[in-house]
């Protein structure tokens, strides 16, 4: 899939993602405020930090489809992880800030202080926004998948987180209602259980986020793959000195490899280029290689 084309499929189903995080947002928020919910307005909250996300997603990934220049010599491939890693950090943050509304709200229940009773239109919001935003996580997951965009599927995952929290808003809105009296608690109660979750996604999300923009190295299966890819070339006697990270969607590595002291030097390039052709038919046509060639000295 050429850039461009990977460019059009995320802005798409990004665009039409923010479509449907909007409407929510604004239907959540009402019903919230109207239906007396301290859930239901943490879930609007909860997707308009989607909406943000939404937004993020596209400019950066617009960013990171663009060429190779003179500024960049890998390429732009890290915004789409910083994408991930804002939007992550965005997720964190809203989930703090619902952990600590919803646990004053709790406190004040158990100093006696009556929590309201939702509306009925809380719950009907819960239960329009599970189903809108589990089809959005589907559809935003197999789309990155196929086209391998870490953004895509963090953003997918934002829709999941909500589709979730609004499974326990129904649960914490519904009980209030039909129990009602102090079981009214379950609201900020359930508003509690949704951040706490939030959290922890975007702690999940961050962590390899983090890990790939500090030039954290690939797995070691990863790296045993790629000497097994470069020792699987006939004349290539040994590799060494592997070094590798990620950027973006792209993988960026660099080895020596030890070829017999007598070989050509048209030889050892021949066998360099069969090298590089294995990796990048294993990890990608977009695969940036450095390979030095050296003798093996002990054959001398």
């Amino acid at each position: 899939m050429s850039a461009s084309t990977r460019q059009r499929t995320v802005t798409t189903v990004t665009m039409w993602g923010a479509v449907g995080n909007l409407a929510l947002t604004a239907f959540k928020l009402v019903a919230g405020i109207c239906g007396q919910s301290s859930a239901m307005v943490a879930d609007a909250i909860h997707s308009l930090s989607d909406l943000v996300s939404d937004i993020v997603v596209v400019v950066m990934v617009r960013v990171s489809n663009r060429a190779i220049d003179k500024s960049h010599d890998y390429g732009h491939g890290k915004y789409e992880t910083l994408a991930t890693t804002i939007i992550a950090i965005m997720l964190l943050i809203v989930g703090c800030e619902l952990t600590i509304s919803g646990f004053g709200k709790i406190h004040q229940a158990m100093q006696g202080i009556p929590q309201p009773t939702p509306h009925p239109i809380a719950l009907i919001a819960a239960l329009i926004s599970i189903l809108t935003k589990e089809f959005l996580y589907q559809w935003t997951n197999r789309v990155g998948m196929r086209i391998n965009s870490p953004a895509m599927i963090s953003n997918a995952w934002h829709h999941r987180t909500d589709a979730l929290s609004s499974v326990a808003s129904a649960i914490g809105i519904g009980g209030a209602i039909l129990l009602g009296g102090q079981w009214t608690v379950l609201d900020p109660i359930i508003c509690c259980i949704i951040s706490v979750f939030i959290v922890i996604v975007a702690i999940r999300m961050i962590s390899p986020a983090i890990h790939e923009l500090t030039e954290g190295s690939l797995s070691d299966d990863t790296e045993q793959q790629i000497v097994n890819d470069i020792m699987s070339i006939k004349g290539i006697e040994d590799v060494h000195d592997l070094k590798t990270r990620r950027n973006g969607t792209c993988i960026i590595l660099s080895a020596h490899i030890v070829v017999s002291p007598t070989m050509t030097v048209e030889k050892a390039h021949q066998i360099t280029v069969e090298a590089e052709e294995a990796l990048r038919s294993d990890f990608g046509q977009n695969t940036l290689i450095s390979l030095h060639v050296e003798p093996n000295k002990k054959a001398r």
